[in-house]
């Protein structure tokens, strides 16, 4: 089957109208230079940068052997000042105060509340940055000739990459991740295991692992729900097709009752009541991950970050594979895969270089920015000319049709509940109608 992208997400623009507000000046003074061809956003040559990361499976090399130097290459009197954290919900303080780092990369299982901090007019609107020329290599030969009209940063990019609340952009999703269920490509030929394709075929391997003493199925209760939410959730869009997911995203009413919803969490309830390590609850990702890593994991669900996360984890030969969700019945209206931009980055309203970390977004938004990072963590980004990632990420994208959701980014209160409710559901021994009906509570509430 030829493949077929249906990127469905539902952009923010219009969804939050009434929680945004007309931006204010900044009440921090503002690091200020002159705007010219060469500094297209005004940076203050001297001013300091703060860079606020996610510790997560992307590591940090991509910021210092990358795009750290291109930053400072231009400005080389700058100094950023650069830190990698795992939960984002510590700067809060931060927020609340007057002393916000510049750019935040506002990714993991504990992100900063978008929504609250736009309302809160804490949050810079990107339009300068996406209108400013897209940062380009200079020829060393001269030979080039000069385009008549440079490209625009926005013009670089995939649709989904530019997050909006009320039709004005806040933010950027850097990558461009599929999910699916990871395993050891050795094990599977040492064991003679074939890859599964059908939802049967997954529970009898499911019960042939449990059987060779290996826990067939894990996740980590602790920081890797969402994880879950996204096998769940693209096994309920092969059910019922991608606008299942784009009626979570509109808050459309019953959505989370669909009966295609209610079909995933009943098939996944089962394997989580059969079998999932159920210690695995108050276990973290870093935990699970090791298993795996040391054979007594069969499948783990996660996203194309993951490989490169792991590389220094498994031993020699591991051989890291992805497969697809299985399909549930010849009936499946979706041969889906969960594939989106994400990984995402905003700017601080009231930093004190707003200018700087707008212009060090342009840099990672450049072929070479792109490349490099592809280069350092096998993962694609957003930016058009950017390589296509690993082998693995490649192979879940093959001639298979694309979903995606935005939900958890527009409703941050729907998505920790979503992670409850998902643990419940798959270490607890709660039923699929509870989920539902849980999830549509929270989903209404969120209207309100």
């Amino acid at each position: 089957m030829a493949r077929r992208r249906m990127v469905l997400s539902l952009m923010a623009a219009g969804l939050l109208s009434s929680c945004t507000k007309t931006p204010e000046k900044p009440k921090v003074p503002q690091a200020e230079g002159e705007v010219t061809e060469a500094n297209p956003l005004g940076v203050k040559n001297d001013a300091e940068l703060e860079v606020i990361l996610f510790s997560g499976g992307y590591g940090t090399q991509f910021a210092t052997a990358a795009h750290i130097p291109a930053y400072q290459k231009l400005f080389p009197k700058a100094n950023v000042k650069f830190a990698a954290i795992e939960e984002m919900t510590v700067l809060a303080p931060r927020f609340a105060g007057e002393n916000q780092p510049d750019l935040v990369n506002n990714a993991g299982p504990k992100p900063l509340n978008m929504p609250a901090l736009i309302a809160g007019e804490q949050i810079a609107d990107l339009t300068d940055l996406l209108k400013a020329p897209a940062a380009v290599l200079p020829d060393p030969s001269g030979k080039s000739p000069k385009p008549e009209k440079p490209v625009t940063v926005e013009e670089t990019l995939i649709p989904g990459a530019v997050v909006t609340f009320d039709g004005k952009p806040y933010a950027i999703n850097y990558t461009y991740v599929a999910y699916g269920l990871w395993y050891s490509g050795k094990q599977f030929r040492d064991r003679g295991w074939s890859v599964p394709v059908t939802w049967p075929d997954f529970i009898g391997l499911l019960e042939q692992m449990q059987g060779a003493g290996i826990t067939p199925y894990a996740y980590a209760g602790v920081d890797g729900a969402m994880h879950q939410i996204q096998a769940m959730l693209t096994t309920a869009a092969k059910i019922g097709g991608a606008e299942v997911l784009w009626a979570l995203d509109k808050l459309a009413d019953g959505a989370w009752r669909h009966d295609a919803i209610r079909q995933a969490a009943a098939l996944w309830a089962e394997v989580g009541s059969r079998f999932l390590d159920k210690g695995h609850f108050t276990s973290t990702r870093a935990k699970v991950q090791a298993l795996q890593a040391q054979g007594r994991v069969g499948f783990y669900p996660s996203g194309s970050w993951l490989e490169h996360e792991q590389a220094k984890v498994v031993p020699p030969g591991f051989d890291y594979r992805a497969v697809t969700l299985p399909s549930v019945s010849p009936d499946d209206k979706a041969a889906a895969v969960l594939a989106e931009p994400g990984n995402l980055f905003f700017v601080s309203a009231n930093g004190k270089n707003s200018r700087g970390a707008k212009e060090y977004l342009r840099q990672m938004l450049s072929a070479e920015g792109a490349r490099k990072f592809t280069e350092l963590t096998g993962s694609p980004t957003v930016v058009k000319e950017s390589p296509a990632g690993s082998a693995m990420a490649s192979a879940l994208l093959k001639d298979a049709e694309t979903v995606s959701y935005r939900w958890p980014e527009l409703y941050p209160g729907i998505a920790y509940e979503c992670q409850e409710a998902t643990n419940d559901l798959m270490f607890r021994g709660g039923s699929a109608e509870a989920f539902c009906e849980r999830m549509q509570k929270a989903a209404d509430a969120a209207k309100k």
